[in-house]
Parts: C-alpha cells; sequence; structure tokens
C-alpha cells in the first residue's frame, strides 16, 4: 500500500467513525507559532490560565509528546446547532436568513478581499444589549460536553489505524494536552486563523471542535489552508469588550474568559460587565457576524443539541440553585467548569 493510499484510507476512517474533516500535517516543529504563542502568554493576555505557561518545548515540537512521531492527523467536528427558533444565529437580533449561503458554497475570499460586501449586513451582534435574553449560553455548551464525545471517536479512530498498520503508535487529544491545536489544523489544511483567533473552515465556518492524533507513521501531508479573511474586521467590531486585535486576543478582556475561566472567587470588573451582552457562559459573538459562518450546517451528532433544561435557565432560578440541582442540569455538560459559584457570579455581573 503506498503512502497515499494509507493516508486516504485513515482519512475515510475518520468519516465513518463521525468526524466532519480531516487532515495531515507532518511532526516539523512549529518555531513560529510557537514563538508567537510564548510572547502572547509572556505579554499576560492569557490572565489566570496559569497550564498555559508550561510545556512549551511540546507546543513547539510533537516530538517531545512522541519521540518517533512522523504526521499529525487534525480532526475537525461540527458542534452547529441551530436555535429553537431555528434562527442561523439565534444570540443576534434581528438576523436576515435570506442572506445565507447567498454566495455558494465554492465562493474563495483570498487575502486583500472585501469578505463584508459579499454577503449582505452582517447580523447585528454588536446590538444585542437592546435585546437581552435571560442569560445566554454559548452555543457550544448547550448540549453535551465535547471532552465526552471526541476521545471515544479518537480512541476507535487510532484502533483502525492500528489494523490498517500494526505497528502504528499514537498520543491523541481534544483539548486536552499541550498542543497548537489551531496551528495544527492550519497547516493540516483544516481552516486558517481568522481575525477573532477561531478557526474558520470553507465548509462550515467556525463551529468545530479539534482534536489530533500524532502518529510514528509517514502520512501524505496537506497543503496549509489559507486565510481568508480578506479585509473582513466584524468580528473585531463587533467584541463588546474589545479584547480583540487582528489575530490577536486578549484574554484578560474575553466574554468567554471572563465567564468561564476567571475563578469564581474573583468578581468581573464592573467595567466589563458593563458589556457582558447578557452572557451567562461563554460568548458567540465574535462567530455570530462571521460571513463564513454563513455556511453552518447542523451538526450530525445527536449529544450536541440543545437541552431544553439548560435553555430554559434564567437568572433567578439560578441564583436560587443549590449544589445539588446544579450537578443535575449540568451533568456532563460543559457549564459545569465554571462551578455553581462561577455561574452565579455571572449572574451577578449582568445587573445594573
Amino acid at each position: 500500500m503506498t503512502k497515499s493510499e494509507l493516508t486516504d484510507l485513515i482519512k475515510q476512517e475518520a468519516l465513518n467513525i463521525g468526524f466532519t474533516k480531516v487532515g495531515v500535517t507532518t511532526a516539523e516543529p512549529f518555531n513560529e507559532d510557537a514563538d508567537r504563542f510564548s510572547a502572547w502568554v509572556a505579554g499576560g493576555a492569557h490572565g489566570m490560565m496559569k497550564w498555559l505557561e508550561r510545556d512549551h518545548d511540546k507546543r513547539r515540537d510533537v516530538k517531545n509528546i512522541l519521540p518517533e512521531a512522523k504526521s499529525i492527523l487534525s480532526l475537525a467536528l461540527n458542534y452547529y446547532h441551530p436555535g429553537a427558533d431555528g434562527d442561523v444565529c439565534p444570540t443576534a437580533v434581528g438576523d436576515d436568513r435570506s442572506t445565507r449561503l447567498s454566495i455558494g458554497n465554492n465562493a474563495i475570499f483570498p487575502r486583500g478581499a472585501d469578505v463584508s460586501s459579499a454577503v449582505g449586513q452582517p447580523s447585528p451582534a454588536v446590538q444585542q444589549t437592546k435585546a437581552v435574553r435571560a442569560g445566554k449560553i454559548s452555543r457550544y455548551a448547550w448540549g453535551t460536553d465535547y471532552h465526552e464525545i471526541i476521545p471515544t471517536m479518537l480512541r476507535k479512530l487510532l484502533a483502525k489505524i492500528k489494523e490498517l498498520v500494526p505497528e502504528a503508535e499514537g498520543r491523541y487529544y481534544s483539548d486536552t494536552g499541550p498542543l497548537l491545536e489551531k496551528a495544527i489544523a492550519e497547516r493540516a489544511g483544516i481552516g486558517w486563523r481568522g481575525k477573532h483567533t477561531n478557526l474558520i473552515t470553507r465548509e462550515m465556518g467556525s463551529w468545530v471542535f479539534l482534536s489530533e492524533i500524532i502518529l510514528n507513521i509517514e502520512l501524505e501531508p496537506d497543503a496549509p489552508a489559507e486565510d481568508m479573511c480578506g479585509t473582513c474586521t466584524r468580528c473585531i467590531e463587533a467584541c463588546p469588550t474589545d479584547a480583540l486585535t487582528p489575530y490577536e486576543l486578549d484574554s484578560r478582556k474575553c466574554i468567554s474568559y471572563l465567564t468561564i475561566e476567571l475563578k469564581p472567587q474573583n468578581e468581573i470588573p464592573a467595567e466589563l460587565a458593563a458589556k457582558m451582552s447578557g452572557w451567562i457562559y461563554g460568548c458567540d459573538i465574535c462567530q455570530d457576524v462571521c460571513p463564513w459562518n454563513r455556511f453552518a450546517e447542523p451538526t450530525a451528532i445527536s449529544e450536541f443539541a440543545p437541552r431544553e433544561d439548560i435553555l430554559a435557565l434564567t437568572q433567578d432560578s439560578i441564583e436560587r440553585m443549590d449544589p445539588e440541582e446544579f450537578s443535575n442540569i449540568f451533568r456532563k455538560s460543559p457549564i459545569k467548569r465554571t462551578k455553581l459559584a462561577g455561574l452565579k457570579r455571572n449572574v451577578r455581573a449582568l445587573k445594573p
């Protein structure tokens, strides 16, 4: 079997298991990306996420994880699910569905192109303060935690690879190890890092979870993805806390960081709390306004569907919630990460 044939077989196995997109890159170091990441951490933009200060050698070179590494599989899993009302961007006010897919699946936006003029007017998520619901939750947390789903898929795929190549060895990760996931995905052709720093795919926008398998076998690498953000700056303009500059995020200002990663004992600064636009867990504003997310299609993973008990939460119900109720409602939910004290803190921050 040729290297190309083996690569094609492995990619097909990944798709059969349920991954949405798969790409391959070499195990060569990620020197430029590692330098940029290290500078970002040194500048303090990672906030209180102290684990990002460790294992820089592994992020730079996956051979510090698996010395025999030759290839890296990058895998994307679509998690997009429309809201209960079927809107494309249910957290945005007045979104016009008629513009969805208006430029076709083969649209190409090369660097320098004016993307914003190609898809009509943006969803005015920046105006969400005028229509705050009783606690908005990021789309990725509407259903089951992806850490409950993706590792099982990765184990199945690695087992299939070992059936094809008995001497194959691998290490897999799903946001659980010291890898530059977006740099890997970009080099493997999955997509490009947008100006909001999320990975964007041409096929389904940025509503994807990333995971990786480092392998000791040589596979055919894919061409790196091209940056197709063009001149568009919608994500930067829409961020209510000014957390974004092109291709860089200051976590300390990011609503997702403030509502998830900031320790529960730390109150959200008043000047940022006033700009949270009703979010109590995460934030989707920069993704909701991205033109590429017009291509989003519902996920095939039923576990990512919205849970009614989560979508039905109100600020009052959270304030009354006790630890047992919190554990029951958020069983296998990403929201358990913020803990009950953190969730109540987030609700307090929304009050004038």
